[in-house]
């Protein structure tokens, strides 16, 4: 638990540790309910097992963020202009002096400053920009209200990606490794329309976050999990939710985030929705305790966070799930 504590001390909420009971479906039961290809299990070639968040946590975590800029989508960088008149001065050189090839111009050095902008959109969500041209193909963790996750720079040291807010001024920190960072902010003006629950763990562990909405069982219509093909125009209007992963799995021991929406201030549409948290005990995971946090927007801004540690059953169990009912609190949902 001391690196999820690190977590939650660095990103400025309050973690409670809870009980949680769990129920193991075995993996014959998980087949009925999810299909048999619906739930593949990675197996890296390389990689260790992820015994808890991970003895790099402190690296990632936003204590280390340091001279950062605000910066937003109409931020430009100011360029220095020397005042003045080039002045040329000629001389003469004897006729049989042998010519002198000058030295190629020498280009300006590439700017290395690391900037970032954050432009709201529907769904409240937020298109997230970072432009750092000294630090391609780098990781980063993207830390925003509580959640992080891990990211990765492209080739010119760009980064852009989605995000589902979590407050309506949202603020959004970017953060390499070594302390370099930049930070962007916005305000999501819709984001009152919203029911928005999130998952937080480390590493290639299993955790998956479902929601049953209306009454849907499992593989049937309603029931939304990464898993399922996602009804985007469904969340604009109200008549299904959604679900997003946020993460990078192709680094080692990523940050990862799942992020249920549901348009509550939108539907027609009036019942409960069901909301779970299971692992799949796979060969990364069995034998070990894991750990992950959950993140509710309340009414008023507040958010409520609350620290799932997790021990799975042994190897002999892969394949089996263990489904939790009650580290999230269901949705009590009511037409408009």
């Amino acid at each position: 638990m001391q690196h999820m504590k690190e977590i939650v001390t660095a990103v400025g909420t309050l973690a409670i540790a809870v009980g949680i009971g769990f129920v193991m479906q075995s993996s014959d039961t998980a087949k009925d309910l999810y299909g048999a290809q619906s739930r593949p299990v990675p197996v890296p070639e390389v990689a260790p097992k992820a015994e808890s968040l991970g003895d790099n946590v402190s690296a990632d975590v936003l204590m280390q963020v340091q001279e950062i800029e605000l910066t937003s989508a109409t931020d430009t960088a100011a360029v220095s202009v020397p005042n003045g008149e080039a002045v040329v001065e000629r001389v003469s050189a004897p006729a049989n002096t042998d010519v002198v090839t000058e030295p190629e111009a020498v280009p300006p050095s590439e700017s290395c400053e690391i900037t970032a902008s954050a432009e709201p959109i529907a769904g409240a969500m937020v298109n997230l920009s970072l432009a750092a041209p000294c630090a391609p193909n780098e990781r980063l963790t993207v830390h925003h209200n509580g959640m992080m996750f891990t990211e990765t720079t492209d080739e010119a040291g760009d980064l852009a990606v989605t995000v589902p807010a979590l407050a309506e001024q949202a603020v959004f920190i970017l953060a390499f490794s070594n302390g370099d960072g930049a930070v962007a902010q916005t305000s999501v003006t819709d984001i009152g329309a919203y029911d928005r629950v999130a998952l937080q763990w480390r590493g290639e562990i299993g955790f998956e976050l479902h929601a049953r909405e209306f009454g849907a069982d499992y593989g049937q219509a309603g029931h939304v999990w990464s898993g399922a093909e996602q009804n985007v125009v469904g969340l604009t209007t109200g008549d299904n939710g959604f679900i997003m992963q946020m993460g990078d799995t192709l680094t080692p021991e990523p940050l990862m985030a799942e992020i249920y929406t549901f348009a509550s201030g939108m539907t027609a549409r009036d019942g409960t929705i069901d909301l779970s948290v299971e692992a799949e005990v796979t060969e990364n995971n069995c034998g070990i305790e894991i750990e992950a946090q959950s993140l509710e927007m309340m009414q008023g801004g507040q958010m409520k966070t609350q620290v799932l540690t997790l021990a799975v059953p042994d190897c002999d169990a892969v394949g089996s799930f263990l489904v939790l009912n009650n580290l999230v609190s269901d949705l009590k949902v009511a037409s408009n």
